[in-house]
This record gives structure tokens, C-alpha cells and sequence, in this order.
């Protein structure tokens, strides 16, 4: 499917780039060349800001019942152009359909969540020490925000950030990906459809980090929340320390699948499908590393080869493929320098899938692999990024949380065990914002308490009730009567 040149909503107008410059959109499944969009500059902000300020005084003004219809309407609508959206996905990501159906779906779960939140509590009344008063503390939008959303789930992301945002009565500037923009282009066409008022939501593509350093330094943002790189979120964090303005990064993972020797290694296996070669492993809370007790390594090894050399690596919409492209040269090539520096520091290629010669020709192939890995290795730290997985043996319960924990990082680590004590004292000692026992490190659902520790996060937790707490200020007023 191909979109042609398209241009973006500022304010009441469509609009290209003040200089004419646009940015090609590929498909990662051939190479082509799909759309163009504008490749906005410094010179296009302030309309960008005009638009908002104008839009924030409004959309702070519309009671919380009207936010939540507007939401709940553009959740239904997602759901009417859901194969549209999902082919939009496939087409520029080269996530597989399937894959790509059920990231429509829980955005716009994401969307009904918080727009159901309409009629909900904003506030309470607290009890006053002083005389004919009542104290109540009351929640108020932050004003004009900036999200700044990634390319692997350019779908699910932007309505994740959205559903607070919006709900809380923020005005958002949204930056997507330059290698994915269209769906958020059409997300914001589907919002203006449900009733969002001009102004309350833009988007601005751009290149890279000049766009985005003008675009956050702007007096009128009171909040950046963006997910992407460590290295993106902890330049963000830099730029804007001691400004008055809150922060939100989600950031990178190594995230650790540890396996106790008394685990299912059914479970184990479609953990490993899921988890770490699902979406390509192009999640941040994809699987990277299996931790497994050396009593059962053998026979979990064994499992893992045959899963691995039973990947279909292909286009993503091509026959009986399981494993897509990656989203680009550049993601394929990073992929590859880890595992080839990996093996010359000493990792063993365990397993391999099938991968025919000529075929990263026409799509940006990488066939996932799993490696034999040590703690001394670049591999064991480093996020990847991509389907390659490192397995180390452990001899005991303590040496695998350990391991677990060995990393700067700290979003997700899942433990297989058919041990209540085991799971519990993982439970408490992971060092991880996400702890799961018995299944994958991924699959967080919409009202679930989302973030990591460490050089993962920054501390505000996304998705479920929590997420309200970043794009919201709290106010406290006393009422005397006489």
C-alpha cells in the first residue's frame, strides 16, 4: 500500500514544511518508498505552539465527561478502521498482520480505558483541623505537552501517552518516528473525527534530535514523556534539568528469563516465541537474556534449537512467515554488529534460523539466533534491540537472581519455577519494575502499572491510574463557610 505526500493538521490548516523538505516512509518488507510527510524545522514551531496554547485553553475548560466521550468515540472509530490501521503498521514497521491487528485492538483499549475516566474521581474531600472548613485536593492538567513516541509500536504508544494526556485536559504536541509516522497521522485524523477540538492535539514530524531539541525547549511545554533509546531519554533528561518542566522517559531493558530447574519447559518455550522473538524482539521488554539452572540446561537447549530452526524469516505478509523484518538498514545492521562482536568476544551460536541467501536484498532480514553467553561478554549488558538471545547456566537460585539483577537496567525479568517460595523471593528481589512468574517478560495490559528502574525509567509509571499522575498537578483548596 503506498499514501503518496501528505501533510499535517496545525491548528485549523493543512500544511507542509515552511521549507518544503519531507521525509521518506519505507516498507521494510521491499525497501519501497510508501509516503512522504513534512520534515518540519525550528521554523515551523511556533504555528505548532500557537496551536496548542489555543487548544489548552479550551480543552482545560471542557468538563471531564466531554474528554471522555470524545475518547470513547474515537475508540469505537479505531475499531471501524481497524484494517486500515493495521495494514498502515505492516506497512511501515513490517510488524506481521496478525501482530499488527492486535496493536490496533489494544489501542484503542487504551483509548476506551481512559475515556471511561470521564466520569470518574478527579479529586477528594479531606477532613480540616480548623473550624466550618472543607479541604479537598483537586487534579488540573499540566497545560501544552510534548510526547515523543518510537517506531516499534507506532500504534499503541502514541495511545498510551494520548489516553492520559487527553483525559487529564493537556493540550499534546506529538513527535512520532520518523521511520513510522503515518499511524499517528491517522490516529489524530480519527480524534479531529471524534470531536477534538483543533489545537488540542498536533503532530509534528521531523529529523531527529534537532526537531526535538527545539520542539521541548519551547517556555510553553510543562511535560515531555517520551519512550525510546537510554541514550535519546538520558540526552531528554540532560536538556532539561532545572527547568520547571516534568519528565517521563521509557527507556531501554535487558531483560532476564530466569529457569529454575523445576520449571515448565513447555512454558519455558512459548515464553521464548513470545518474549523474545515476537515483534522481531523489537521490544523493550523483549526477552535478551535465559538464565537457566545447568540441571536442565541441556534439555532446554535442545528445545530452543528446534524453536529457533523453525523460524520463518521472511516479509511480513509473505506465506507462513513467523518472524518479520526489522524496522530498517540501520536496525538491521546494529543487530548484526552485536551478535558478530559477541561471537568474536568468545559467545557460541547455539542455534540459528534459516535464513536463504539474497533475501536481505529485498527486506531487512535478520535471522534470530540464540547464543551461548558469558557475563564478561558486551552482549550480556548491551540491549539489542533484535531476535538474539544470550543463555548462561546458573547453579543455584541465588546465582540466577544475581544474574537477573546483573544489568544497569531494570524493567522486566520474568522467573519459570514450579516453587511458591522460589516465585515469591523473586518476586521482592528482582530488581525490575515488571515481575513476572510463569509467563513472558511482555504482555502488560492497559490498566497495569507500566515503567522500569534504572537506566529503563525515570521514575513515572505509565498505563493504569498511575499514569494520570505525570500529566496531572495536584491543588488543595480550603473552603470556610462562615
Amino acid at each position: 500500500m503506498k499514501y503518496g505526500e501528505l501533510q499535517l493538521h496545525i491548528g485549523a490548516q493543512q500544511r507542509g514544511a515552511s521549507e518544503g523538505g519531507q521525509i521518506e516512509v519505507l516498507n521494510p518488507s521491499n525497501g519501497e518508498v510508501i509516503a512522504k510527510v513534512p520534515a518540519l524545522t525550528a521554523e515551523d514551531l511556533p504555528a505548532v505552539f500557537a496551536a496548542a496554547e489555543s487548544g489548552a485553553a479550551q480543552w482545560r475548560e471542557t468538563d471531564g465527561i466531554e474528554r471522555g466521550r470524545i475518547l470513547l468515540h474515537a475508540a469505537q472509530l479505531v475499531r471501524e478502521h481497524a484494517s486500515g490501521l493495521a495494514e498502515i503498521i505492516t506497512s511501515e514497521l513490517g510488524k506481521l498482520p496478525a501482530d499488527a491487528a492486535g496493536e490496533v485492538e489494544k489501542s484503542a483499549q487504551f483509548l476506551e480505558y481512559y475515556g471511561g475516566m470521564g466520569r470518574d474521581e478527579f479529586g477528594g474531600i479531606m477532613f480540616d483541623g480548623r473550624p466550618n472548613t472543607v479541604t479537598s485536593r483537586v487534579r488540573e492538567p499540566l497545560g501544552v505537552v510534548a510526547l515523543i513516541t518510537p517506531w516499534n509500536d507506532p500504534l499503541l504508544t502514541p495511545c498510551r501517552k494520548l489516553g492520559p494526556a487527553l483525559i487529564s485536559g493537556n493540550a499534546v504536541i506529538i513527535k512520532p518516528a520518523s521511520a513510522t509516522p503515518l499511524c499517528v497521522m491517522k490516529l489524530a485524523e480519527l480524534l479531529r473525527e471524534a470531536g477534538l477540538p483543533d489545537g488540542v492535539l498536533t503532530v509534528v514530524t521531523g529529523r531527529g534530535d534537532a526537531v526535538v531539541h527545539d520542539l521541548i525547549d519551547h517556555p510553553a511545554i510543562a511535560g515531555v514523556s517520551f519512550t525510546g533509546s537510554t541514550e535519546t531519554g538520558m540526552s531528554i533528561q540532560k536538556q532539561l534539568a532545572g527547568k520547571n518542566i516534568r519528565v517521563q522517559t521509557e527507556m531501554g531493558g535487558k531483560n532476564t528469563l530466569l529457569v529454575m530447574d523445576d520449571a515448565d519447559l513447555d512454558l519455558v518455550e512459548s515464553a521464548v516465541v513470545a518474549g523474545g522473538l515476537g515483534q522481531v524482539g523489537q521490544r523493550c521488554t523483549a526477552t535478551s537474556r535465559i538464565v537457566v539452572h545447568e540441571a536442565i540446561a541441556d534439555e532446554l537447549q535442545d528445545r530452543l534449537v528446534k524453536v529457533f530452526q523453525s523460524q520463518q524469516v521472511g516479509p511480513a505478509t509473505a506465506p507462513g512467515v513467523t518472524v518479520g523484518p526489522v524496522v530498517d538498514s540501520r536496525a538491521r545492521e546494529s543487530i548484526l554488529e552485536h551478535r558478530d562482536r559477541a561471537v568474536a568476544q568468545g559467545a557460541r551460536v547455539i542455534a540459528a534460523a534459516p535464513l536463504t541467501d539474497g533475501q536481505q536484498d529485498r527486506a531487512f532480514l535478520v535471522a534470530p539466533a540464540l547464543l551461548e553467553v558469558s557475563t564478561k561478554q558486551d552482549i550480556w549488558n548491551e540491549e539489542v534491540f533484535g531476535p538474539i538471545i544470550g543463555m548462561a547456566k546458573v547453579a543455584s537460585f541465588e546465582e540466577g537472581v544475581a544474574a537477573v539483577n546483573d544489568t544497569s537496567y531494570g524493567l522486566a525479568a520474568a522467573i519459570f519455577t514450579r516453587s511458591l517460595a522460589n516465585a515469591f523471593e523473586f518476586a521482592r528481589r528482582a530488581n525490575a519494575g515488571q515481575v513476572s512468574i510463569n509467563h513472558p517478560t511482555t504482555g502488560w495490559d492497559v490498566h497495569h502499572p507500566f515503567g522500569g528502574f534504572g537506566d529503563s525509567g525515570s521514575g513515572y509509571k505509565e498505563q493504569g491510574r498511575q499514569a494520570l499522575e505525570f500529566y496531572t498537578r495536584c491543588k488543595t483548596v480550603a473552603l470556610r463557610s462562615h
